[in-house]
């Protein structure tokens, strides 16, 4: 389903992108619309795809996942990627996957309590069957991840 954004729908996600909690009520007041267009309109781009849920950061430090690393790796055929990102997403402390072009076929972040926990997860990755091997690459600043400043940028 194609929707073209318009300028009341651009405004809608503006506000939602700053804080998805926001009252439709409160959009509406301050857009000066009634909530009835604030509804119609988030639900009209929940159904085309635009609008995917809403979402919850937490942040891992506070549980004491201080560490995290970015794992490139290289599959012993491509036509086994599928079966490897089935076993990858059974690793809980993989929180993203990837596939990729260039010298890995998949490429995903991880976030392990420390280098010892980190060890763990990344043989758990090499021991999955076509894992060739694996490179991985400490992160050591996390300096911005934010997937809806795009949408900061989208004209209408």
């Amino acid at each position: 389903m194609n929707y073209l954004l318009d300028e009341i729908d651009k405004k809608i996600l503006d506000f939602l992108v700053e804080n998805t909690r926001t009252p439709f009520t409160e959009i509406a007041k301050q857009m000066n619309v009634s909530a009835g267009t604030i509804h119609v309109r988030v639900k009209k781009m929940e159904d085309a795809g635009i609008i995917q849920g809403s979402s919850l950061v937490i942040d891992y430090s506070k549980l004491e996942f201080n560490f995290t690393a970015y794992i490139g790796i290289l599959l012993s055929a491509s036509n086994k990627t599928q079966n490897v990102l089935k076993e990858l997403a059974t690793i809980p402390n993989v929180v993203e996957i990837s596939v990729t072009s260039g010298k890995y076929n998949i490429f995903c972040k991880i976030i392990a309590k420390n280098t010892e926990d980190a060890k763990r997860i990344i043989y758990q990755i090499d021991d999955i069957n076509d894992v060739m091997r694996t490179e991985s690459m400490i992160s050591m600043e996390e300096h911005l991840s934010d997937t809806n400043r795009l949408i900061k940028a989208v004209s209408v």
